[in-house]
């Protein structure tokens, strides 16, 4: 596990810029926090990280967004979801079993849907702090969290 602090809006894309150059095919990304923590924020980093260059909006009414960058890039918002089998419609499967990296806004209610091996990042704000901690959930990505350890400039507590 990794935890650190971020001041401001910035520190929090600049931390998602430096996990999402460290990405790769197949990744999946869990963001996790209450309204307002900084999801989305963490998200505009992480895909500026995987070389997007478009803006980047919360998919909070349209449920997906799609990028191209380095790699394809899936942003899901989850929010609104009220049963899981409403993400058959979207074949959210496909998107979580592709070439790209796939980034999930409130992934619980996805229930039975998500995978056992994904990222897992909690955000708590505090102020403008946000309180951040990278739990892997699999072994691919206990390799990702250290690789995040020995390049990542943020103070890691």
């Amino acid at each position: 596990m990794l935890k650190l602090t971020t001041e401001n809006p910035e520190e929090t894309i600049r931390f998602g810029i430096e996990i999402g150059e460290l990405l790769n095919s197949g990744d999946i990304i869990c963001l996790q926090g209450n309204l307002g923590a900084g999801k989305t924020c963490l998200a505009k980093g992480l895909l500026k990280g995987l070389d997007v260059e478009e803006e980047v909006t919360s998919p909070t009414y349209t449920l997906v967004n799609e990028y191209e960058g380095r790699l394809p890039a899936y942003h899901i918002d989850l929010y609104r979801i009220s049963d899981h089998r409403e993400l058959y419609d979207i074949g959210f499967e496909e998107y979580l079993y592709g070439e790209g990296v796939t980034i999930i806004e409130w992934p619980d209610k996805a229930g039975p849907l998500m995978p056992d091996s994904y990222l897992n990042i909690t955000i708590k704000s505090q102020g403008n702090k946000r309180l951040i901690k990278v739990i892997p959930q699999a072994n691919k990505y206990i390799s990702l969290v250290t690789e995040m350890k020995e390049n990542v400039n943020f103070s890691i507590g």
